[in-house]
């Protein structure tokens, strides 16, 4: 048995040309991922609608999402459950720090 040890604030990289994704875990029906977004957001009209719910967590940054009906601003330490195929998009995610997501995918 191998016993992996992963610390979520090591590799916060700060690339304001691209978000970086980071794969923790993954199996055949769940998904663990760290992303570090640097200003990014979603495209203009670009909706995500995931065959998968997400669950995250804002572990540093902050962070507004975008849904058809209401906005949702993330600060350190908020979570939020997406539900699968629910419309959204990322709206904003700081300019002058890392934001930086922690995901899971089931």
């Amino acid at each position: 048995m191998c016993v992996e040890k992963y610390n979520i604030f090591e590799q916060i990289i700060v690339d304001k040309s691209e978000e970086i994704f980071f794969e923790i875990f993954k199996n055949e029906s769940i998904k663990v991922e760290k992303i570090v977004s640097n200003g990014q957001k979603s495209p203009e009209n670009f909706w995500y609608e995931q065959e998968k719910s997400e669950f995250i967590l804002l572990l540093e940054g902050f962070a507004i999402l975008e849904f058809e009906d209401k906005q949702v601003e993330l600060v350190k330490g908020d979570c939020l459950n997406i539900e699968a195929f629910q419309k959204h998009r990322v709206k904003f995610t700081s300019l002058d720090e890392p934001t930086v997501w922690f995901a899971v995918f089931y």
